[in-house]
């Protein structure tokens, strides 16, 4: 016994023990940190960065952009195992190194094993496997992390080293550690459907506050001189993406931001409401509605606008660049910019857009396009429109409706992607005549 001890005792000594770098231990997982805790920290980061974020930068940035960046900045992702993915490295041979927990006077002593390595890769935060969530289990799994990389090892001497015993090791190993994934899994969720949930209030609540400063700053009326100490704002560093591509910081417009008028949402609709009764009517009347061209149909519409809305609408008005269909008016504002076109196929409608674009002077637009269709597969030509919208370089994203009656878009101004432009896209149904009919299906 003695002999023996001292032989492997020797043997390590001519070998050497096995460099950390090239045998990994495994650590407990699951039990280091806390994931309620990381969680509240996460989100205290994140109400920071909004209470710090330049008062003019999120005046001028799209609310709907900031309530997304926000929204992707305090997200913490999931971690997910690609168990198809998974692989073995080849079996090393290496010296382990051993005590007799029951003599301790022996001494350390090595013993040669064969290490079988399983290899998962995974995506996310590799700090979640760290942490205990909420629900845990009392016998934690044990693995090592390198990288983005889950390792679990099997060394011959945890007894049977057939392919069935090892595989069944493996299973089972991964079986546990999927299952705690599973409770930190249910907290992240959680938290990431309160983030999503609370962020448009609270960016909502920030820009009234720097709103209502600006304007009153306004009201007060003295000169603002900037402070030659003033500390300049910068970026908070972000993390390695993992996940899809998230969105970006808005871009700032280096200029201070100046309160402009805002369209009551209630008015667009309003208007809109007019528009689509009006819509119904012309429908109904189709062979008065054959008779009509672009300017009468205009006309119609903007009678009953003008009995909604006490004469405030007019026809041909110019603002911006260039002169638009319809405009709305209240106490010298614009209220509705309405641009009527008959379909003439994708690139005259593409046209169309552009030009309404030209109108846009201000913070918050609210627009409609109303497209005359005669004739022709009335599902499809929608269908065309919708994608020439969202193929538009001034395209963000979908609106609030989508319906046979009715699809909106968010689009950025010209030059200014922080300007956003609210459009209502309507399609008109005007029976065919002899003497009108449309360019292009």
């Amino acid at each position: 016994m003695i002999h023996s001890d001292v032989t492997m005792i020797r043997l390590a000594w001519i070998v050497g023990p096995p460099k950390q770098d090239e045998v990994m231990a495994e650590k407990t997982l699951f039990s280091s940190a806390d994931l309620g805790q990381h969680l509240g920290q996460q989100r205290y980061r994140v109400d920071q960065a909004l209470q710090n974020y330049d008062p003019d930068e999120l005046l001028g940035a799209s609310e709907a952009d900031l309530v997304e960046y926000f929204v992707a900045l305090g997200r913490v992702d999931e971690v997910v195992l690609h168990r198809d993915q998974a692989y073995m490295l080849d079996p090393e041979e290496f010296l382990k190194e051993s005590r007799d927990r029951f003599d301790l006077a022996v001494g350390v002593s090595h013993r040669r094993v064969t290490r079988w390595t399983l290899i998962v890769p995974f995506t996310g935060n590799p700090e979640i496997f760290n942490m205990r969530a909420s629900t845990w289990s009392s016998a934690p799994p044990r693995a090592s992390i390198v990288s983005y990389e889950l390792r679990i090892y099997y060394d011959t001497d945890y007894g049977p080293s057939g392919a069935e015993q090892i595989r069944a090791f493996f299973d089972s190993r991964l079986a546990s550690i999927e299952k705690s994934l599973g409770f930190a899994h249910t907290d992240i969720a959680n938290y990431n459907r309160a983030l999503e949930s609370e962020m448009p209030g609270k960016v909502a609540a920030r820009r009234a506050k720097h709103l209502a400063d600006k304007q009153l700053q306004a009201d007060l009326g003295y000169p603002i001189i900037q402070r030659s100490d003033a500390a300049s704002y910068a970026v908070p560093v972000q993390r390695r993406q993992l996940t899809p591509k998230r969105p970006n910081r808005p871009a700032p417009t280096g200029q201070a931001f100046q309160p402009e008028p805002r369209l009551a949402d209630a008015d667009y609709e309003e208007a809109l409401a007019v528009l689509l009764n009006s819509r119904n009517a012309i429908e109904r009347s189709p062979s008065t509605a054959a008779k009509l061209n672009e300017e009468e149909i205009r006309d119609l519409l903007l009678i009953n606008l003008n009995a909604r809305f006490e004469g405030k609408a007019a026809g041909e008005v110019f603002n911006g660049r260039g002169k638009t269909d319809i405009l709305i008016r209240d106490d010298d504002r614009n209220v509705f910019i309405g641009e009527c076109k008959f379909w003439g196929g994708p690139k005259k409608f593409t046209d169309a857009v552009d030009q309404l674009l030209t109108y846009a002077t201000w913070r918050d637009t609210k627009a409609a396009l109303l497209i005359f269709v005669r004739g022709g597969n009335f599902t499809a030509i929608t269908d065309k429109a919708v994608k020439a919208l969202e193929a538009h370089p001034n395209y963000k994203r979908r609106g609030q409706h989508a319906s046979e009656d009715r699809h909106d878009f968010v689009l950025h101004a010209n030059g200014d992607t922080n300007r956003e432009i609210k459009l209502a896209l309507m399609l008109f149904l005007i029976s065919e005549s002899t003497a009108a009919t449309s360019d292009e299906q």
